[in-house]
Parts: C-alpha cells; sequence; structure tokens
C-alpha cells in the first residue's frame, strides 16, 4: 500500500511542478505614464479561457494621437512576424508579447524613445481561433490604454495596486491548483485501496473455493 502511495504522490507532484512552472495567465492593466525619452511596455494580455483547446491569434494596434478624432493602425503581429504599418513608429516599436507560439496570450509591444507626441489613445486588437476536433470558434478581444507621457516619472496608485493584484492573482492560482491536485491525489488513492480490498477479497474467495475443491476430490477418492 505504501509503495503505490509514494507512486502517485510522485506522479502527482510532478505534474504539480510543470504546471506551475508553466506559469499562469493573469490580465493585468498596462502602466500609462511613460517618460519622455525613455522606453515604455504597452501592456495588452487576453487569456485563453479553455486552456486545453488549441488556439492561434494575431494582434493588432491602432493609435488615436491627444487632439486626434480617428485611430490608425500602427502595428500587426501574425505568424511569429511583426510589422510596424506607421512611419511615426519606425524603428521605434518592438513585439514584447508572446515568443516563439501562434497560441498568443500576451500582445504587449514595446515603444523606443518615447516622445511627447506619442501621448494618446492605443488600441489593442486580439483576434483568436479556437480549434475544436470538428469546427473552429472565432473571438476576439478590445482593449484601450490612454498613455501620458511626462518628463519625470511619478509612480502612481493605480500602477502599484496594479502591481500588487497581479502577484495576489497569481498566488491565488497557484494555491487553487494546489488544492485541486491535493483533492485529485486523494481521490486517486481512495480508488486505489478499493481496487486492492477488492482484489484481496476476490484472491481470498478463490482460495477458498479451490480448497474445497481439494477436499471433495479427497473425499471421492
Amino acid at each position: 500500500m505504501s509503495a503505490v502511495r509514494l507512486l502517485w504522490a510522485s506522479l502527482v507532484l510532478a505534474a504539480l511542478n510543470v504546471l506551475l512552472s508553466d506559469g499562469a495567465c493573469v490580465e493585468v492593466d498596462s502602466d500609462t505614464e511613460a517618460v519622455v525619452g525613455k522606453g515604455f511596455k504597452l501592456g495588452c494580455i487576453s487569456c485563453k479561457m479553455r486552456g486545453e483547446v488549441e488556439a492561434s491569434a494575431t494582434v493588432d494596434w491602432w493609435f488615436m494621437a491627444k487632439g486626434e478624432s480617428d485611430f490608425t493602425h500602427i502595428y500587426s503581429y501574425a505568424d511569429m512576424v511583426g510589422t510596424v504599418t506607421d512611419g511615426r513608429f519606425s524603428d521605434r516599436l518592438d513585439w514584447n508579447g508572446s515568443k516563439k507560439t501562434l497560441d498568443l496570450q500576451d500582445g504587449s509591444i514595446y515603444i523606443l524613445n518615447v516622445t511627447f507626441n506619442d501621448t494618446g489613445t492605443y488600441r489593442c486588437y486580439f483576434d483568436r481561433t479556437l480549434t475544436y476536433d470538428y469546427y473552429e470558434f472565432r473571438t476576439n478581444t478590445t482593449k484601450y490604454i490612454s498613455m501620458n507621457v511626462v518628463a519625470k516619472a511619478t509612480r502612481g496608485m493605480a500602477s502599484i495596486l496594479s502591481e500588487v493584484m497581479m502577484y495576489v492573482s497569481i498566488i491565488g492560482l497557484q494555491l487553487w491548483l494546489l488544492v485541486e491536485m491535493v483533492y485529485c491525489y486523494r481521490k486517486i488513492a481512495a480508488a486505489g485501496e478499493e481496487a486492492l480490498r477488492e482484489s484481496a477479497a476476490e484472491y481470498l474467495a478463490i482460495t477458498s473455493e479451490s480448497k474445497d475443491n481439494c477436499a471433495g476430490v479427497a473425499v471421492a477418492e
């Protein structure tokens, strides 16, 4: 019995380590205050709700400068290739999202050498296709970020709370996963014990029947 439990415990712990090492997807709001002359990450995360379903996604970014009334397409990312589509951001935009995968969940970009002209509203658009056995399902998500460019960094309360909530969410997800794994282990262990008891009872029944048969043969002789 102890060997069975040790085996299941090892399997559960191995699976837990793999899952935790992969990290959890948490949708966190982007920072909104950039410093002129510095780099700035425009965060855009869209978590896939069904982790076991294969999917692919593309990400597009638009920008509406302060004082303007329309959005302009500035960047697209598809098939693991990023393309800057607006001359104002030439050589200043880099992909900062999910790497080496078509199943994008982080669509963040990074602006190099921020200028005051970068102040405005950015729109991030996720276009995701979920692939099931017999059909595909298409879904999309749009997020808006109002970025303000300042001469000197002043970390606001919103940024601090956002970072705190990110870590709280990650820890909470990992604790929930741990509880689920322990629950599954207990059910598996209980099922294993029941199977062993049934096997033992069946073995005793067969042994008893064999003894009775042997006794009947001896009497007949």
